[in-house]
């Protein structure tokens, strides 16, 4: 392969990893205990 082109794999590779995470935490956030209430009481009707 030529330089240029592990150069040009290495620079989009380093600029994708550079992206996680940018729109906000890699995580799913706790469900509100008000909400959890009401899911469970319908569940039990």
């Amino acid at each position: 392969m030529s330089r240029s082109l592990i150069i040009l794999c290495t620079l989009v590779a380093l600029l994708m990893l550079a992206g996680c995470g940018q729109k906000g935490p890699l995580y799913l956030p706790e469900p509100d205990p008000s909400e959890t209430s009401q899911d469970d009481e319908r569940d039990k009707r």
